[in-house]
This record gives structure tokens, C-alpha cells and sequence, in this order.
């Protein structure tokens, strides 16, 4: 069973199309990073699944419940709006009293102190809302939204607006719930981030995804070769010229150079067979380097791409 899986999934307003047909599916256990620009569709795609929106046309299932088992979705979810707005005479430890009520849980206050602890503010529990910084704000409605140990959590934005050392709180929690069988939807703008915490990641771009899979995959579907760099010991003119021969058999292309080479390949897999027949050309490899696409400007020239 999927943790989200999304047929055909449309919003459109008037003539305009938000959200087009979209199909997703998503692993239960992941993390799973959604990103786009603004304007994308991203904030639309979310209202569909979490029942804030009505969809236009097609079908999602949230945890193996339709769209019209909206109850029993919200009873299994958590979710972080990018701007969270909470009663500022409320404290931090009212507020997760409040929102346990609604969701009727049967949570002791120690259990709420507990929360508020792994999310760093066990000494703002009685401290009033309308004293928090924006940062504060942000960990209490991550401390919210996983007041019901939810299957399933949206995070936008989550570590926007906080310190370093928050941020890397927030990641250790992210990792520690997904490690439990949560699976995290996260959308950020710091693709740094979404690129070491997330197992997929898929890129939304006028309504539709236009690339999903692992970094793996997203790398080798954005760019098909990889340029090695190598240095190395002092080749000489004999061993560039049995190299640049043997080199021929797996490599696009190659530069063999006295003291570096460059080379080009269309698989990772021919890395260990150039160093090993560097070795057996009596050439020492001192450093290897893979030139290979990054989060970033995968996401910045996808658009261009596609």
C-alpha cells in the first residue's frame, strides 16, 4: 500500500489549469521531497490531498482511504503549513492541550512536555505565542502537527526561519519518525536539504511533474555522462598511450595528461575499472573526483529540459 497515490489528480480555476492530471504515487516509510517553483502548483496539490480544496477532476487515496473518507485521512496525518498562526494569549503547552482535545487523544501532560522537549521548546511551555519568534512558531507547529504520531506528515518549510542548530534538530526528528515508519512529504527551498534527507524527490513545474525518482535517478535522467577527474603519479609517454588505448573500451572520452586526467563515462560503475587499470599501468591514483549534477541545478534547468 501506498502512503499517497494520486490519479489524474486536477484543480483548475476558470480557463486556468493549477494541478494537471497529475498521477503520484509514494512509498510508505520515505521521505519524500516535492519541490517547484512558485507557482508550480505545489501549495494547490497539497490543499487537494489534506482536504482543504476539492479537486476538479481525478482520484487520490491517502493511506489506503479515498478522497471521501476525509475523517479518517485527518485522523491519520500531520500537517505543517509554511506559515502557522496560533492564539497569541495561548502558551505553547495550551496550545498542544487544545489541539489534543480536538483530536481527541488521550495524551497526559507529561506527554506533551515531552514533545515540546524534542522539539527544543520545554523552556517556552508556558511562555505565551504572542512572545515567540517566527523560529519558535515553526517548532511548535512541527510539535502539533506530530501530536497524533501520524502515518503520514506534510512539512512545508520546515526548518525556514530557525537557527543551525534547530535545523539540524529538525533533521534528526524528520529522520528519527521516517526510521518508525512515518512517511515525510517535504516541501523546501533549501535543496541542499532536500537533497540529503530525502530517499525521492520529484519536481512539480506548471502543474505537472516533470522528474521523479532518486538522486540517482534524477541525475542520470538530467544528465547522462559523468566526467572523472583524476590525479595521479607521473605517467610517461608510454603508459598515457597504453591508458588512452585501453581507456577506448568503456569511456566516451578521455585526456590523459602527465600528472591528471579527464574522463568521461556514461555509468558510475566504470569508476573502479579506471582506477584499477590506472594500478595496473604502475600509475598511482591520488584523488578522484566525479563531476555529477547537484539538487540545484538539476531543479533550476528542469524546466529547460523538459
Amino acid at each position: 500500500m501506498y502512503a499517497l497515490k494520486t490519479t489524474n489528480l486536477t484543480k483548475r480555476y476558470g480557463n486556468k489549469i493549477v494541478v494537471d492530471k497529475m498521477n503520484l504515487t509514494i512509498d510508505k516509510g520515505t521521505i519524500f521531497g516535492f519541490l517547484g517553483k512558485n507557482g508550480a502548483g505545489k501549495s494547490t496539490f497539497i490543499n487537494m490531498v489534506t482536504g482543504i480544496i476539492e479537486p476538479t477532476e481525478g482520484f487520490f487515496e491517502v493511506l489506503g482511504y479515498k478522497k471521501d473518507q476525509q475523517k479518517a485521512i485527518w485522523g491519520k496525518i500531520g500537517v505543517l503549513p509554511d506559515y502557522s498562526t496560533f492564539y497569541e494569549n495561548m502558551t505553547a503547552l495550551d496550545h498542544l492541550k487544545y489541539f489534543s482535545n480536538i483530536l481527541k487523544l488521550d495524551l497526559k501532560e507529561k506527554d506533551l512536555i515531552d514533545l515540546l522537549d524534542k522539539v527544543e521548546l520545554k523552556d517556552a511551555a508556558k511562555l505565551k505565542a504572542k512572545n515567540f519568534s517566527f523560529g519558535m512558531k515553526k517548532k511548535l507547529g512541527i510539535a502539533q502537527a506530530l501530536l497524533n504520531k501520524p502515518d503520514l506528515i506534510f512539512l512545508d518549510e520546515p526548518t525556514s526561519g530557525v537557527d543551525a542548530n534547530s535545523v539540524l534538530n529538525i533533521h534528526s526528528i524528520i529522520k528519527e519518525i521516517a526510521k518508525k515508519g512515518t512517511t515525510v512529504f517535504l516541501t523546501s527551498h533549501n535543496l541542499d536539504e532536500v537533497e540529503k534527507l530525502c530517499d525521492e524527490v520529484a519536481i512539480m513545474n506548471k502543474g505537472v511533474i516533470q522528474i521523479k525518482g532518486s538522486m540517482d535517478e534524477l541525475r542520470k535522467a538530467y544528465k547522462k555522462n559523468l566526467t572523472v577527474y583524476m590525479k595521479h603519479s607521473a605517467a610517461s609517454k608510454t603508459q598515457i598511450e597504453s591508458l588512452t588505448l585501453d581507456l577506448k573500451d568503456f569511456a566516451k572520452k578521455s585526456e590523459i595528461n602527465e600528472l591528471s586526467s579527464q574522463i568521461i563515462i556514461e555509468d558510475e560503475s566504470s569508476i573502479p575499472i579506471i582506477n584499477k587499470l590506472f594500478i595496473s599501468k604502475s600509475v598511482d591514483v591520488f584523488r578522484i573526483e566525479v563531476d555529477e549534477p547537484s539538487l540545484e541545478e538539476i531543479f533550476l534547468n528542469i524546466g529547460d529540459n523538459n
